[in-house]
């Protein structure tokens, strides 16, 4: 894992990178926006995305992303035409502006509506999650996040970005045909539904994640 040290100064975001265009070809990187004001946590996606070969760029707050953006009203760090993010993950629970907050304003944006956001946290409080889907999340993963989340959600992005471009909620439950099937008949499936909409799960290593398609499930 990256050392402190190797970070940049909290005025920059870390690896920043670029590709234009409206499509990735085999030769361009998927962009990454990850958003976490845990060092740890920031550098352990990080790193899970580089080895997927993934491109990031990796803030500690929702206000330094919006900046990154150009969504807090200033002049984007870099120029509009240049700027694509393929992706955005975010954890939940960060002081000043929650992911959740962050979400609303990518959601609200008309420049990065389209973008999947993918918000992060520590603790399985199913209201939480169920406002972030409702928001518009692509989806809700429990961390620790795990590398089979991150190739899972490239191999995602790579078959939507290679086609035509995400599209409305239908595109985005398609993701999840196949894993929340499977995750229906495995025992933490079971325990998922057994949790508390108020208090968090007891198991915090327990990886799991909820996608549109998971809620609608559950809920007919």
């Amino acid at each position: 894992m990256a050392t402190a040290g190797e970070i940049l100064p909290r005025g920059l975001p870390e690896d920043v990178g670029l590709c234009g265009g409206s499509k990735l070809s085999g030769a361009e990187e998927l962009h990454v926006l990850a958003v976490d004001d845990s060092l740890v946590d920031r550098k352990v996606i990080e790193k899970l995305l580089k080895i997927s070969s993934c491109k990031v760029t990796a803030v500690e707050s929702g206000t330094r992303a919006l900046q990154y953006l150009g969504l807090d009203g200033e002049k984007s760090t870099v120029g509009f035409n240049d700027l694509k993010v393929n992706l955005i993950m975010t954890d939940y629970s960060m002081p000043g502006m929650t992911g959740y907050e962050l979400l609303k304003k990518i959601k609200g944006s008309s420049a990065f509506r389209e973008i999947p956001v993918v918000v992060m946290s520590s603790e399985n409080i199913l209201t939480r999650i169920d406002r972030c889907l409702e928001e518009g999340a692509e989806d809700f993963l429990l961390k620790p996040v795990k590398l089979s989340d991150v190739k899972r959600l490239k191999e995602f992005i790579m078959k939507g970005e290679s086609e035509e471009p995400l599209k409305g909620p239908n595109r985005k439950r398609e993701r999840h045909e196949d894993s929340s099937l499977s995750s229906s008949s495995s025992p933490s499936s079971t325990s998922s539904a057994s949790v508390s909409s108020e208090v968090p799960s007891s198991s915090p290593s327990s990886t799991m994640c909820f996608s549109k398609r998971t809620k609608m499930e559950t809920m007919d």
